[in-house]
């Protein structure tokens, strides 16, 4: 099991899930500006990171 490949794995999936949560936020008007920045920008950070963590992880079987 790949501890590296897992991680970005979860942070993809947190970064998936806050983006559609600032998104929801943003059609419904429910949240302040700033807020939404905050959620937005810490979640295309994990989102990314994530990305690049599966992609740059090498399997190892």
């Amino acid at each position: 099991m790949n501890v590296k490949r897992t991680f970005g794995t979860v942070l993809t999936i947190l970064g998936i899930l806050g983006l559609i949560y600032g998104g929801l936020g943003f059609v419904n008007h429910s949240m302040q500006t700033r807020e939404l920045l905050v959620v937005g920008i810490i979640s295309i950070i994990f989102f990314f990171s994530g990305i690049g963590l599966v992609k740059n992880t090498k399997d190892e079987a």
